[in-house]
């Protein structure tokens, strides 16, 4: 398997888990809150989407995202965190340190997946088998992987 499909397969894997948890109710539509720096056409995003769909989460169908894009607006992170907890989403999706941690001030309820270069590191959660809290997710610079 390659690197490429091997993150894919689990970013998707840990962006369904909180959704997945639940029963999943015929007629429900799912919210999903993006936090991130990212354009929704980059590649990784593409396969995350790619990904839910396979597992059965389609926008516009049972998935509507809102996405909330920082690059150019990083003072605003916090108030967009807040609007995602306010719009009642299921889950957030948080790329990058001061996203993940706009995301934490903002809930403590609401599951957060991350994804940055440390997530142990950078104090984000006390371990990736044993995150504590709300938030887990993915370090991609893990020397284990």
């Amino acid at each position: 398997m390659k690197r490429r499909e091997f993150i894919r397969l689990v970013v998707g894997a840990r962006l369904a888990w909180p959704l997945a948890v639940r029963a999943q109710e015929a007629g429900r539509t799912y919210r999903l809150g993006v936090l991130t720096f990212s354009p929704r056409n980059a590649p990784y995003m593409v396969a995350m989407f790619d990904e839910l769909r396979r597992q059965g989460f389609i926008e516009g169908q049972n998935l509507t995202v809102d996405w909330r894009e920082h690059e150019q607006q990083i003072d605003l992170i916090s108030e967009f965190a807040e609007a995602l907890v306010k719009g009642h989403v299921d889950v957030i999706y948080a790329s990058g340190n001061p996203a993940i941690r706009a995301a934490q001030r903002a809930t403590t309820m609401l599951p957060i997946l991350g994804i940055s270069d440390d997530m142990v590191g950078s104090g984000l959660v006390n371990s990736l088998a044993r995150p504590g809290g709300n938030t887990t997710g993915i370090s991609i610079l893990d020397r284990k992987f």
